[in-house]
């Protein structure tokens, strides 16, 4: 049987022409013998052979109009995601290079559909393994995905998809609250000094089908910071086994020379090599009192202080902006240690690279604390370093000792209290001292 679909259709479409215009011929030849005018022939010739024309069109392009039917179909499942179907076309000429040209769209769609969901697999798969605790919060402040880690954290191992973001913050450690009510990024601990787990808070926003939703990740880093303090204290052996010998083995050649010099009797060179000796081991005994102060800090002696002329005392000795400082009252604190701390803080500010109009010290009366924050306008530190910051003897300065933000951190604690470390939104550092309400004075 002959098969249209193999013809191509600018045959087709002559070939009716062609037929149309025979029939039409014939047929006026024929009737111009029975009818008196010609142009009756002509009419009759022209309408007669129309259903017949029309059937005939109808039955050739019968399979055309599947094939667009079945196109048409295949569109609306591509559109519906499903990109299981396929066309079969017996026919050549331009339908045939329609219908291979649609299977090989179909079939990319399909490769890359797999590929794609292969990939989303692996991506679920790694952010449910994942240990850092992981929220993505919607707009209207609803959790949006919940990986594993975020709901053994925060819903005590249930689903938290659909739940508001502040309900479940409600029933969560105080220090993670506070922390994400300060915004950004930043430290906290949790426990007790016995039992204490350190984490890193870290927000990103972002848009996500043309809405901005926020990222919230927390990442546990008590075991990684145990394993630095070991490499710590490593270092720390280190530079001071240097440090001793780069005073001990002079003082120990001097006094052989010296014992040398008195025994020829030139004790004229004697008084100088005396005098070095002195002076290396003066600067011996305040490198190692440096040291003993941090590793022997005395248990603070609290005794009230008004804030206002506490914080003027500070303004003597360093610039910085005042907030907040109230009028009259204080708080029960070793005024010579927070003294320290604040001024090894308000330093840091000023050599953080930021403008001196823009270190700042505020404060602030919580319901049940006194918060302190030192701010400024710097480089702000990257992750690596605001993980490290607080380790004792840890430093990105070439001269600097590590032990400014350590001896803050022990000032605090030895008060009841904490610091904590953010970078802010526009560019710099804060750094927040917390004090309990219980250690209030009036001044």
């Amino acid at each position: 049987m002959f098969d249209w679909r193999r013809l191509p259709l600018s045959l087709i479409y002559t070939g009716i022409a062609v037929a149309y215009m025979l029939s039409t011929a014939l047929l006026t030849a024929g009737l111009s013998r029975l009818l008196p005018h010609t142009w009756m022939a002509v009419a009759l010739a022209t309408v007669l052979p129309v259903p017949l024309l029309i059937y005939h069109v109808r039955r050739a392009f019968a399979p055309m109009r599947s094939l667009f039917r079945a196109l048409s179909g295949t569109v609306a499942s591509y559109r519906d995601g499903d990109y299981s179907f396929g066309l079969n076309w017996k026919g050549k000429g331009e339908l045939g290079e329609l219908v291979e040209t649609h299977n090989r769209l179909g079939a990319a769609l399909r490769e890359q559909r797999n590929a794609l969901v292969q990939r989303e697999l692996l991506l679920d798969t790694m952010v449910q393994n994942t240990p850092v605790a992981m929220l993505l919060v919607d707009p209207s402040g609803r959790v949006v995905h919940g990986n594993l880690a975020a709901r053994k954290m925060l819903g005590d191992g249930r689903r938290l998809e659909g739940h508001a973001f502040d309900t479940i913050v409600d029933s969560a450690p105080e220090a993670l609250r506070e922390a994400l009510a300060r915004g950004g990024d930043g430290m906290f601990t949790v426990g007790d000094e016995d039992n204490e787990d350190i984490y890193h808070l870290s927000r990103r926003h972002f848009r996500l089908n043309g809405r901005r939703h926020e990222l919230v990740m927390l990442r546990l880093l008590t075991a990684e910071l145990r394993r630095q303090e070991v490499q710590t204290w490593k270092k720390v052996i280190r530079v001071i086994s240097h440090e001793l010998n780069n005073s001990l083995a002079p003082i120990a050649s001097l006094a052989h020379s010296g014992a040398e010099l008195l025994r020829r009797g030139q004790t004229e060179r004697v008084p100088q090599a005396l005098a070095t000796i002195e002076e290396r081991a003066r600067h011996l005994e305040g490198f190692i009192r440096d040291y003993a102060r941090f590793a022997k800090l005395p248990a603070p002696r609290l005794q009230p202080i008004e804030w206002r002329r506490f914080v003027a005392q500070l303004q003597a000795q360093v610039p910085f902006q005042a907030e907040g400082v109230p009028d009259e009252g204080g708080i029960s604190v070793d005024a010579a240690q927070l003294e320290q701390c604040l001024l090894n803080l308000l330093k840091n500010a000023h050599e953080s690279g930021s403008a001196p109009e823009d270190v700042r010290l505020s404060l602030r009366r919580l319901p049940d604390a006194w918060r302190v924050d030192v701010l400024d306008r710097g480089s702000g530190m990257n992750e690596a370093v605001l993980a490290n910051a607080l380790l004792p003897f840890y430093s990105t300065k070439r001269n600097g000792t590590g032990l400014g933000l350590a001896l803050a951190r022990e000032i605090a604690e030895a008060h009841g209290g904490r610091i904590a470390l953010l970078n802010r939104e526009d560019g710099g550092l804060c750094v927040s001292l917390y004090f309990s309400s219980t250690h209030d004075a009036r001044g």
